[in-house]
């Protein structure tokens, strides 16, 4: 079509208007996409789904021998990078591995004590499991171990099915079968590229739920902190302060407040350094260290354990011993060790993987979520044969190994040899080490866990994201971690299924001097076309939403025609519907369609569409549907519907 043509405009709805000359532009027919076949289309789907990243691609056209090495770096990582090591890339390790050692000993103990075990489990826990990572993962920057939110996880609801102290070999028994599970579901989730399932639990809802385990965590070490022997076994608020301050007048030991708050002062001042002075890092790194070393020599010197001091007493020497004889293979402890560890390798992933995507950006190099999953899973599923429970990526490790300089996985590797040489010469010493101290360290570990900031931005954000948030901390300090789980993943579906069967809609004017179409809520300065409602429709229409999109596309006109009514205006003759955002639409949503057609029809409105997408137009055409509009009544962009349209206005009733 050539010529300019003029057509009035209308601000809004109003009924102030304006003239407006339009530019023409060319007209393009929207064409049926070529026809895919049922096999295609399939295969299409499940590579979009499980392999969008092409993980095969490097394979095509390699001989046999190259294609069975690249299997070796797919499984095996460090054969990719340890090609070009060198001696000043093992430095930056070296350095970086006995700084996170200094870290990771007392924080072993002390998160072992958390899940209920003897100390040397804990330990454990940092040797082999950091040792396969290094091995398997993908990530160079991450450092493997126990951590607060898992151990505290694991010895909850174990404790829940054994009691640790009347049974301490069932207990074991129990988080070595949870920890099994853990790995098999992280192994199972990266082996078959499951890991999108681990979206669904939104970072709104692990704001929340982290935050509320840090508080929990903390509110138990005030056992240790003030030397409580009958401490409550649930994990509510209400119940820690009720024990707390039920034994204010006997039961707690004044000599262990003061080293526990003493040290937890000198540990909360050393990170308040490191963060003010970034270079200083190491302090902070060394502090938990240097507060056992000179917390077990004072208790030593003074035998303050005499005094009712609790100590760690006992660290078994030696390497981890075999532990498969003792998961349960049978009975009902097996589905109890199940359902623990599944929940507990869901918990370890989303924040652990996040944790290596960050630094792996930084450093500009690529973190593959399934491959560590694989590696996690595998870590996991030979620490359970080896007395270990759950590691994943910890935090405030991984964050002092990227401070001290790491430059690939071998810094995991020094850390364990560090570990294994405490296990081996050193761990004894530790007997005096007060159990104080150890609850201090813990607290100071948990301390960033809450983070404020960034619930502060959820709810300038997105409202909805801060009630997840806080859904889940409520959840996990005044009830139980389980409940504060359930109420995290029930709050993440309620969004999706509320964004899903709700999706937005928008009433669409032209930016003045432009052929630009936007929401005239945004733009009130947007003009509108006499006799043409356009309206947009910002979601794919599936069964779930489509008669609720039908319903308010017709609220929206039958607003229009009141307000046109009232201020004595034309009436509609044309509805547009943009359909940009539409990324699929199913036969629901082609049903809900005819019969919107049908209700439009008797009104004297004609339904138009404008830029359908390729999957969304050849099921249109499947349908027949565009016969029933008209060919003619579907148009590349809501301009060209316009301009092909606005001439018809004054020729219809």
């Amino acid at each position: 079509m050539s010529g300019r043509v003029t057509h009035e405009m209308e601000i809004g709805s109003g009924p102030s208007s304006r003239r407006h000359t339009q530019p023409s532009s060319h007209i393009h027919k929207v064409e049926r996409p070529p026809q895919q076949n049922l096999l295609t289309e399939f295969q299409t789907v499940i590579k979009e789904t499980f392999f969008h990243d092409e993980p095969l691609k490097a394979f095509q056209g390699q001989k046999s021998h190259t294609r069975f090495f690249l299997v070796l770096k797919a499984i095996f990582p460090i054969l990719e990078w340890a090609r070009s090591y060198n001696l000043e890339k093992f430095r930056g390790d070296l350095i970086a591995g006995l700084t996170i050692a200094s870290l990771c000993v007392p924080q072993d103990i002390a998160y072992a004590k958390l899940a209920n075990l003897d100390p040397q489990y804990g330990l454990y826990s940092s040797f082999v499991p950091p040792l396969i990572y290094a091995f398997m993962g993908s990530s160079r920057d991450i450092a493997i171990g126990p951590v607060a939110v898992v151990s505290l996880w694991i010895g909850t609801m174990v404790q829940n099915e054994i009691d640790p102290k009347k049974n301490a070999l069932a207990y074991r028994g129990l988080v070595f079968t949870a920890t099994f599970f853990a790995g098999v579901t992280q192994f199972a989730l990266g082996f078959f590229r499951l890991g999108f399932l681990i979206d669904f639990l939104s970072h709104a809802a692990i704001v929340g739920f982290v935050a509320g385990v840090a508080i929990t965590v903390g509110l138990q070490q005030l056992k240790g902190l003030l030397g409580i022997t009958n401490f409550t076994k649930k994990t509510d608020i209400i119940s820690v302060m009720h024990s707390v301050f039920g034994t204010v007048h006997h039961g707690w030991n004044w000599e262990t407040i003061v080293i526990g708050l003493s040290f937890l002062a000198f540990l909360l001042l050393t990170k308040y350094i490191a963060k003010k002075y970034p270079k200083l890092f190491w302090v902070s790194a060394i502090a938990p260290l240097t507060s056992v070393i000179i917390a077990t020599f004072c208790v030593y010197i003074t035998r303050a354990d005499k005094e009712g001091v609790a100590i760690v007493q006992y660290i078994k020497k030696g390497i981890n011993p075999s532990s498969a004889h003792e998961i349960y293979w049978t009975g009902d402890l097996l589905l109890k060790g199940f359902k623990i560890g599944v929940v507990a390798g869901l918990i370890a992933l989303p924040e652990a993987i996040a944790i290596g995507r960050t630094f792996a950006a930084v450093k500009d190099y690529n973190v593959d979520g399934n491959k560590e999953m694989v590696a996690r899973g595998t870590m996991n599923i030979v620490g359970s044969m080896t007395s270990c429970f759950v590691a994943t990526g910890s935090f405030s490790r991984s964050a002092v190994n990227f401070m001290a300089g790491c430059t690939t996985a071998v810094a995991n590797i020094v850390m364990s040899c560090v570990v294994l040489l405490t296990l081996e010469l050193i761990a004894p010493l530790f007997k005096y080490t007060p159990n104080a101290v150890l609850a201090s360290i813990i607290i100071a570990a948990v301390v960033p866990l809450v983070d404020i900031p960034a619930a502060i931005l959820l709810w300038k954000i997105d409202k909805f994201d801060f009630l997840a948030c806080m859904g889940a901390f409520f959840g996990v300090v005044f009830k139980s971690m389980e409940t504060g789980l359930l109420i995290a993943v029930a709050i993440s579906f309620a969004k999706i299924l509320l964004q899903v069967t709700r999706p937005r809609t928008a009433v669409l004017g032209r930016l003045p001097g432009t052929l630009v179409y936007r929401n005239v809520e945004q733009y009130p300065n947007a003009l509108t076309v006499s006799g043409i409602m356009i309206i947009r429709v910002d979601s794919a229409i599936y069964f779930s939403n489509s008669n609720y999109i039908k319903e308010r596309i017709l609220r929206w006109l039958s607003n229009e025609e009141e307000d046109l009514k009232i201020n004595s205006q034309p009436r509609i003759k044309f509805l547009i519907i943009e359909m940009s955002p539409v990324t699929d639409i199913d036969t629901s949503g082609i049903h809900s369609f005819e019969e919107l057609h049908k209700t439009l029809q008797n009104r004297d409105v004609m339904l138009v569409l404008a830029n359908p997408g390729a999957i969304v137009t050849e099921k249109l055409h499947a349908s027949e549907f565009t016969k029933k509009i008209g060919e003619d009544m579907i148009f590349l962009t809501v301009a060209n519907a316009i301009e092909m349209l606005s001439p018809r206005i004054k020729e219809l009733p």
